[in-house]
């Protein structure tokens, strides 16, 4: 075993690592150091020593392993002897690299003088360089500022201008070109406010005129709004409860976005205003540029409203685009508020929302005058409450123009009552039903006054449809052709009255809060309207002497008082929640009601006169000679009369009414046989001239009872009596009360004594003439009324038997 080295030492350490290395590039990498150390340290001969000894320790092992193997010695002393050239060959090169280290050391303290000296240099020519640098900076940013001037984009260019004055002029500000910069900074902030405020004038005239275009979008944008929540309202009937921007609507209607600044049709860009904002704010003009801006914005309201405004053009062009300018100028208007809520305080846009309001209102008002057309008049509130719905949407006040669609349907309705009475008085054409030889139908005034001919089932459905009307058969059972009691003037009026209900209501579309004015101004107007116009023509026609106009009179006059029944339900059903509940009533009702009364008694004056002038006919011979047998041609002309009239003029009146024209007829007719008696020419009468009155009485009776109402016979009750009286035995009963009541109850007091006085005593037998057998009418019992012309209680009889017959007082 070779000596063990002292592993303290630190070459042995060395060289125990150089020994143990475990490749060739190890060994070099633990021998090079050890050389290296070694001749730093001045220990290269002990380095040397070490390594002869691990040699010679080495080449002993070696020996002693030859000893026991000569082959293996042998190629030992071969590696051995390798090992020593290797050593020596090492020897040198550590050498060799210990020289090559000391020339290296030397020339590395030249090249670092060297260095120091370039360093300074280096320093001086970097400190000239960045002068330089700094100098052209300032420079490139001068000339940044005007390059970004000529691209419009100033408020970079501010920035820019900004960054030059505050921060990279204090680092040339020993030099010239600092100077001269910074006295040239106020000109250029100058040119870039007046380039922005140039363009902002730009953007403002671009606005004016986008403005009108701007409302017209959000009017359709409106318009698209009401189309869906009427869709909403027919598919869920509750909703049909909410207006337009009500919160439900609003609500419903969110997932529709529609930026109304920003869409397919229009886009507005609010850059050049920031831009502007922002640089005057920069420079400290903020107050400068809010004057400025509000002064450019009332001039661009005035300029936006004409000096006056046509109401006429065939396409209403005047009034849209006034309303969507005003539009399109208060949306930018609001929106600039919203994204600059510093630059227009709220009190000054409402002013000028006012101020184009009140404008606006002026100018509708003042040309009102031209409009004589209702559905003009309907177009124009139309787009009035488009503007007004857009406008609350952006929650703009909307009170004035609210008031303001007052006046309108004031104005509307007036131009519909002058409309409609034009029509009720002069001429109407319908083009809504078309009616057999209706061609050409005028109301009121030029209606034929016969019952309504129909000739077809479909003819039939229209005027039933369009009227008031409930028929007396099933449609079924209708055989045509046929006639309806009422002339055509009635379904026409009816066809005018349903038109006026629903144009009345029709300004009520889409927006309008005043719903109760509607129902109150309906109602009046339909009052009037009827009142006025339709019954009062009537009444004035009443004056003609044909019977049966005024008979066709007051049929319609009945069926205009039911249509009146039947508006004022359908006025109940139709008013709004705003209007006070309960029933409504038409004066119209009751004035129709009373021109029925009217017409009836020009019916009796008609009639009556026509039974006055038939009695006047009579030829009795009071004092005649013989007895006639067959009854007066009068009084047989005045029974055909009464029986032609009821089964042809007046056929078409109400069973009661013509039972009430038989009664006065007859009870005026027996008035007048009464009186012929009684006249002062008659200074006599003999029983041959009281029993010709006797057998035209009793003609008449017979008649009477072919009709077949008793009440009709009381009308005859005091004729009968009379005559009775002027033929009995015993003519001076009629002076005892008791008697007189009972056999005479119905004879005047007064004209008893006048006909006893007149007639013959003499011959008294009541013996007839060529033995002729009389019969006393009073055998026949007529019932007992209490009526006389001459008695002043007759009108309060009168109304008892009206009330028997239904009639209404």
């Amino acid at each position: 075993m070779p000596p063990a080295l002292d592993i303290r030492d630190e070459l042995g350490h060395a060289v125990r690592q150089i020994v143990l290395a475990s490749s060739e590039n190890e060994y070099f990498n633990h021998l090079i150091p050890a050389i290296k150390d070694a001749s730093a340290g001045g220990k290269g001969l002990q380095l040397s020593q070490l390594l002869a000894q691990y040699s010679a320790a080495r080449e002993d092992e070696i020996e002693r392993i030859c000893n026991s193997t000569h082959r293996g010695f042998v190629v030992s002393i071969k590696q051995l002897l390798k090992v020593r050239e290797g050593t020596a060959t090492l020897t040198s090169d550590v050498l060799q690299l210990n020289q090559s280290i000391q020339s290296s050391t030397e020339h590395l303290a030249e090249q670092k003088k060297a260095l120091v000296d370039a360093r300074g240099v280096r320093q001086n020519i970097d400190e000239a360089k960045q002068a330089l640098h700094a100098c052209l900076e300032v420079l490139r940013l001068a000339n940044q500022v005007h390059d970004l001037l000529e691209r419009k984009s100033h408020y970079s260019a501010l920035r820019v201008l900004d960054e030059l004055q505050k921060l990279h002029l204090k680092g040339v500000i020993g030099y010239k070109i600092a100077d001269v910069i910074q006295k040239s900074v106020p000109a250029t902030q100058k040119m870039i406010s007046d380039a922005v405020m140039s363009d902002l004038h730009t953007w403002l005239y671009r606005i004016r005129e986008t403005s009108q275009f701007l409302g017209e979008v959000a009017f359709y944008h409106t318009e698209q709004r009401r189309s869906r929540q009427k869709d909403r309202a027919e598919t869920t009937t509750y909703l049909s409860n909410f207006k337009l921007n009500s919160a439900i609507e609003l609500v419903s209607d969110e997932n529709e976005e529609f930026d109304i600044l920003d869409n397919e049709d229009v886009q507005v860009d609010f850059t050049p205003l920031f831009e502007c904002l922002h640089i005057h704010d920069a420079l400290g003009q903020r107050e400068k540029f809010r004057s400025e801006y509000a002064a450019t914005r009332r001039q661009q309201k005035d300029l936006l409203m004409p000096n006056s405004l046509t109401l006429v053009d065939p396409d209403g062009a005047g009034l849209s685009e006034l309303l969507e300018g005003i539009a399109g100028f208060a949306i930018v208007e609001k929106v600039t508020m919203k994204k600059a809520p510093d630059l227009r305080p709220v009190l000054e846009i409402d002013e000028l929302w006012s101020s184009m309001c009140q404008t606006a209102i002026t100018l509708i008002s003042e040309a009102l005058h031209e409009v004589h057309n209702a559905e003009l008049l309907l177009k124009i509130k139309g787009v009035v409450a488009l503007f007004i719905q857009t406008m609350d949407t952006w929650k703009y006040p909307v009170r004035s123009l609210d008031a303001f669609l007052l006046v309108l349907f004031g104005k509307y309705a007036e131009l519909l009552k002058r409309r409609f009475s034009d029509d009720f008085q002069e001429v109407n054409v319908i083009p809504m039903i078309s009616f057999a030889n209706t061609d050409d139908l005028q109301i009121v005034s030029t209606d034929d006054y016969m019952p309504m001919p129909i000739g077809k089932i479909d003819e039939y459905d229209k005027a039933v449809n369009v009227s008031w009307y409930t028929p007396d058969k099933p449609r079924e059972e209708i055989q045509f052709p046929c006639v309806l009691p009422f002339s055509q003037m009635y379904p026409l009026c009816c066809i005018d009255i349903r038109n006026f209900l629903h144009q009345f209501y029709f300004f009520a579309d889409d927006h309008f809060q005043h719903l109760k004015v509607i129902d109150e101004t309906l109602r009046a107007s339909l009052d009037e309207l009827l009142s006025e116009k339709v019954c009062q023509s009537l009444v004035e026609r009443l004056s003609t002497q044909y019977l049966g106009q005024i008979v066709q009179i007051l049929i319609n006059l009945e069926h205009f008082e039911t249509a009146c029944e039947e508006l004022e339900l359908l006025l109940v059903a139709a008013r709004s929640t705003a209007s006070i509940g309960g029933s409504i009533v038409l004066k119209a009702t009751e004035d129709f009601r009373n021109s029925k009364k009217t017409a009836e008694k020009r019916i009796f004056e008609l009639v009556n006169s026509k039974i006055d002038d038939l009695i006047e006919t009579a030829e009795y011979d009071w004092m005649a000679p013989n007895f006639e047998k067959e009854p007066s041609n009068y009084i047989q002309t005045l029974t055909r009369y009464l029986s032609n009239i009821m089964n042809s003029v007046l056929l078409g009146l109400p069973t009661e009414i013509k039972e009430l024209i038989y009664f006065d007829a007859l009870s005026h007719a027996a008035t007048m046989i009464l009186s012929l008696p009684l006249s002062p020419i008659v200074k006599r009468i003999n029983p041959n001239g009281v029993a010709t009155l006797a057998k035209d009485v009793r003609y008449l009776t017979e008649f009477v009872d072919t009709l077949e109402n008793p009440i009709l016979r009381e009308n005859l009750d005091e004729l009968q009596q009379t005559v009775t009286l002027m033929q009995a035995e015993n003519p001076e009963e009629f002076y005892d009360i008791s008697i007189r009541n009972k056999k005479y109850g119905r004879v005047d007091a007064m004209s008893g004594p006048v006909l006893l006085d007149k007639y013959d005593g003499s011959t008294h037998s009541f013996q007839l003439v060529e033995s002729h057998q009389w019969t006393n009418i009073a055998d026949h019992g007529l019932i007992r009324l209490t009526h006389s012309v001459q008695s002043p209680t007759r009108n309060d009889k009168f109304t008892t038997i009206s009330s028997r017959f239904g009639m209404r007082s």
